[in-house]
């Protein structure tokens, strides 16, 4: 049974990293000789040891004969993520954007893993949990409380449904679920190459090819049933990588029809529009008639952007292309009649 994790012995990661390198050399080094190398104490040294046997699960064993210490599997290293305060610390404040990942599988599992990688950064000089910031009552790491990722609207993963997509994505096995697309109401079912895993505004989506539609898809996770691994293999396309089809922007896909967009924005959202980059190619300049700001950009992500507009209420609308003016003149329309509906 694996022992409960304690704190790390006087909290240094360069001397346990220090021991590693020279267990890890083959010259069987003995305590006397660690600890005179880091100039250091042998006491020092036995916790550390005894730490990276029950905490790191570090194979260390004493050679009689060599009168020194030994890894039992010769390609045993201590990993990198254990190495530098630096480092750690990223480490520390990369676990608030866990958050993010609350509602999937592998929230426990990396929490815990992130947990044991910078137990170092709760502890004092002394291996013991370290005084509380200033003005903080716990002593949990300062960073906890003052690096913080807000909330976003998510949905929650099966387990056994992520653990499919996974398997077929490792194996590079097809696998089918039933679907139901955003303007469907009833479920088909779908045969897909699964090729990636996407994450975006908190929702989880798989990027693959769509056997019956012979092109490449997006399917999001929430709205997925029965999925399954087939026993049928396939080979990596060499453009499979979201981001071949991709420039790296928020409406950069190049996959379909590209349109040219032109949407004004008032003065009270121009602010927050300036600030970001939409599109690789985006142009933003001042309205020519009256105040706000109008940017250009193209983009084959005709919907994404639609929506975009919509979200913005009254601070946005289209003047380019015609197919999106309609479609949003459309939808304002309609929220009108709904209104009239229910008041």
């Amino acid at each position: 049974m694996k022992e409960q994790r304690k704190s790390l012995p006087r909290a240094s990661l360069a001397r346990i990293y220090h021991i590693d390198r020279e267990i890890a050399s083959g010259k069987y080094p003995n305590a006397d000789k660690l600890a005179k190398g880091y100039e250091t104490s042998k006491a020092t040294i036995h916790r550390d040891i005894d730490y990276m046997r029950n905490f790191l699960e570090a194979p260390i064993e004493y050679n009689a004969r060599h009168r020194g210490y030994y890894y039992t599997e010769k390609t045993f290293r201590l990993p990198a993520r254990y190495a530098a305060a630096e480092d750690m610390l990223a480490l520390g404040m990369a676990k608030s954007l866990l958050r993010l990942y609350q509602d999937t599988p592998l929230y426990d599992s990396a929490k815990r893993l992130l947990d044991e990688i910078t137990l170092p950064l709760t502890q004092d000089d002394t291996g013991t949990p370290g005084k509380a910031p200033p003005g903080q009552a716990d002593k949990s790491p300062w960073y906890e409380k003052r690096v913080v990722v807000p909330p976003v609207a998510s949905a929650p993963v099966k387990p056994e449904l992520w653990q499919t997509i996974i398997d077929g994505i490792r194996e590079n096995h097809l696998i089918t679920f039933d679907y139901q697309g955003m303007d469907d109401r009833d479920y088909k079912t779908r045969l897909v190459r699964p090729y990636q895993l996407l994450f975006q505004d908190g929702m989880w989506y798989l990027y693959g090819y769509a056997e019956e539609r012979k092109a490449v898809r997006t399917f999001s996770l929430s709205r997925m049933e029965n999925a399954a691994l087939t026993n049928e293999t396939f080979e990596l396309s060499p453009n499979y990588d979201f981001f071949c089809n991709h420039d790296g922007s928020y409406f950069g896909v190049y996959l379909g029809k590209k349109y040219y967009f032109k949407i004004w924005f008032s003065n009270d959202t121009a602010r927050y529009i300036e600030e970001r980059q939409w599109a690789s190619n985006q142009k933003i300049k001042k309205a020519e008639k009256g105040d706000g700001i109008i940017i250009h950009f193209t983009s084959a992500q005709f919907k994404k952007v639609l929506w975009w507009v919509l979200s913005y209420g009254s601070g946005a609308f289209p003047l380019e292309p015609p197919e999106l003016v309609k479609e949003w003149e459309q939808n304002v329309e309609g929220m009108r009649k709904h209104r009239n509906k229910v008041t």
